[in-house]
């Protein structure tokens, strides 16, 4: 982007900025007692691929704007934010224009909203939107039928019937595979999950991803882990896991140590990612989120290559930043 649209960017943001703290709404990625440029020197170039944001029918932390203005201003490389209910790759478009100097992307989550089934033609159509900038689809979260089954429920997307996967899914590998996207496990099952690695390493699928491996009822041993690296695929290890819990906003679930969750980031560190999974009212914000992750693992004994790769390189990898086709730089 040349110093003139830079210039203009800039100006369209502050007068946004403007109209929106003249209207009273909120502005809170900058203004929220966010630790100082000091305290996240650490995190620049970091790439956070898992951020849930406003607007959404769950309450948030902030919108994709807040956050990413006080990502950019951690020296982030890269967000790529998650909606469970609504594509959301369209509305990155806009978020860039308000905050340039930060790599903004969406994604696609295959949820009751896209239909009873999972979706063949919404992911073509999200493919498809200018811009290029899903970088992620999920299969379904919290639409699929695996925690309804174990909630005793039923109901829900499948991905699998009588133990096979279905046929759907194999035509949205296809296009992920041709798109050069990501294609993530969402809340399948850890033996759901590695039939799809092994089903994406036959279709071309460079960028499977398993959904935070390391949370309740997703999580994988260390065995099925190592089996999904063999298989070609991504792990994401998330830290929300290790904030929730007992006193917190998200107090039903077991919080998880943070030594257990270092002890998992260094089984394979040169195919798996941190995110935060963060977003969520009432938590913490998730540039700390970010912070508290790279201080567990170093406190856990990672070294700084394998930190560089949890934290910067693979999920830039995992989104396409390195070797970029659509060219959505800004």
């Amino acid at each position: 982007m040349d110093t003139q649209s830079t210039s203009a960017a800039f100006g369209r943001r502050d007068f946004l900025l403007g109209g929106l703290a003249a209207a009273g709404l909120s502005v809170a990625g900058e203004t929220a007692g966010l630790p100082t440029a000091g305290e996240t020197a650490g995190l620049r170039g970091v790439c956070d691929i898992h951020v849930h944001a406003a607007p959404d029918t769950r309450p948030r932390l902030g919108d994709e704007a807040d956050f990413a203005l006080a990502m950019r201003a951690a020296g982030y490389r890269a967000v790529l934010f998650k909606s469970n209910v609504w594509s959301n790759h369209d509305r990155a478009w806009l978020t860039r224009r308000l905050v340039p100097g930060i790599e903004v992307f969406g994604g696609l989550c295959l949820n009751g909203a896209t239909g009873p089934a999972l979706n063949t033609g919404a992911v073509e159509a999200a493919l498809a939107t200018e811009g290029g900038l899903c970088r992620c689809v999920w299969l379904p979260t919290l639409d699929a039928a695996y925690p309804r089954a174990l909630e005793g429920v039923g109901g829900g997307i499948p991905v699998t019937e009588n133990g096979r996967l279905l046929p759907a899914v194999t035509r949205i590998m296809e296009c992920c595979a041709e798109a050069g996207i990501a294609l993530a496990s969402g809340h399948s099952s850890p033996e759901e999950t590695l039939s799809l690695a092994a089903r994406a390493r036959e279709v071309g699928l460079e960028r499977f991803v398993v959904t935070h491996a390391n949370a309740s009822i997703w999580r994988l041993s260390a065995d099925q882990i190592r089996r999904a690296v063999d298989f070609g695929a991504w792990v994401e290890f998330c830290f929300l896991p290790c904030l929730w819990g007992p006193g917190t906003a998200l107090a039903r679930h077991e919080r998880q140590p943070t030594e257990t969750f270092a002890a998992l980031c260094a089984l394979a560190p040169e195919r798996a990612f941190v995110s935060t999974d963060l977003g969520q009212a009432a938590m913490p914000h998730p540039v700390e989120g970010m912070l508290r992750a790279r201080a567990a693992l170093e406190a856990g004994g990672l070294d700084g290559r394998a930190i560089d790769l949890l934290l910067r390189r693979n999920p830039a990898r995992v989104i396409g930043l390195d070797n970029d086709r659509k060219g959505t730089s800004t």
